[in-house]
């Protein structure tokens, strides 16, 4: 669906020369908080329309499209998109994928990294880590989400209880390794672009996954030209280039 998605909005914004400025709110992951303003100023200069965003994890915007918060673009999980087309709350196919990150291992900068090399290894380094810190599910980030599955998949859940530190999203899981409050975390890879004093270990493959970010727009909108505008130039080439250069990757 967002393939062909993308292709009929790549076409519309091509024939559309409007003179209409419009006021756009978008609802974005927290992972692409550094990246996405430049991008969105540079669409504002090249479209005349203005967008605010507002960062939240996906299941926090979930909620709040759910509610009928007014918003214009939101971005959420593939699952997600379709669950709120079927809703009534998105516009049914008008989705497009702006892109997907996967999970890494964070410890601070110069500290020895864990022996990664297995799903084993990696199962025997958080049983060895004094502190851990994770994204809290109970939040809906996904960070949060993929970690607690796999420290229940790993069998180290009860294990690792009173040495885990939970926090709101991925990206505070780089900040809390990298001021030292945790000596190791799981979250997204392209959190290493923004936050300094931190390294990465990548996951096993086994147990690797990819948090994926779909944009749709609001059935409430009343900007949905321009909204589409606006999937577009995420979707361009100019902002894949961007993407990629902060840890993420694009379709």
């Amino acid at each position: 669906m967002f393939k062909r998605s993308v292709a009929a909005i790549l076409l519309v914004t091509a024939m559309a020369c409007t003179g209409h400025t419009a006021e756009l709110k978008l609802l974005g992951p927290v992972s692409l908080r550094v990246v996405l303003p430049s991008q969105l100023q540079q669409f504002g200069t090249s479209s005349g329309h203005n967008v605010t965003v507002g960062y939240d994890t996906l299941g926090s915007i979930t909620r709040r499209i759910t509610e009928g918060e007014a918003v214009d673009v939101a971005m959420v999980s593939p699952a997600q998109i379709e669950d709120l087309e079927k809703r009534g709350k998105l516009l049914a196919d008008n989705g497009a994928e702006i892109a997907r990150v996967g999970f890494t291992v964070f410890v601070k900068k110069g500290a020895p990294g864990p022996d990664l090399s297995s799903v084993d290894a990696l199962k025997r380094a958080l049983l060895a880590a004094n502190s851990i810190v994770l994204g809290d599910p109970a939040a809906g980030g996904g960070a949060g989400v993929f970690t607690a599955g796999l420290m229940q998949r790993l069998g180290v859940e009860s294990d690792i209880k009173s040495r885990t530190r939970l926090v709101r999203s991925g990206t505070e899981v780089a900040e809390t390794v990298a001021k030292g409050e945790a000596e190791m975390g799981i979250g997204v890879a392209s959190d290493a672009a923004i936050v300094p004093d931190i390294e990465t270990i990548a996951l096993p493959s086994p147990v690797q996954s990819y948090s994926v970010y779909v944009a749709g727009i609001s059935a409430g909108s009343t900007q949905v030209d321009a909204a589409r505008d606006l999937i577009a130039f995420l979707t361009s080439p100019s902002v894949k280039q961007a993407l990629t250069a902060g840890g993420f990757e694009t379709p």
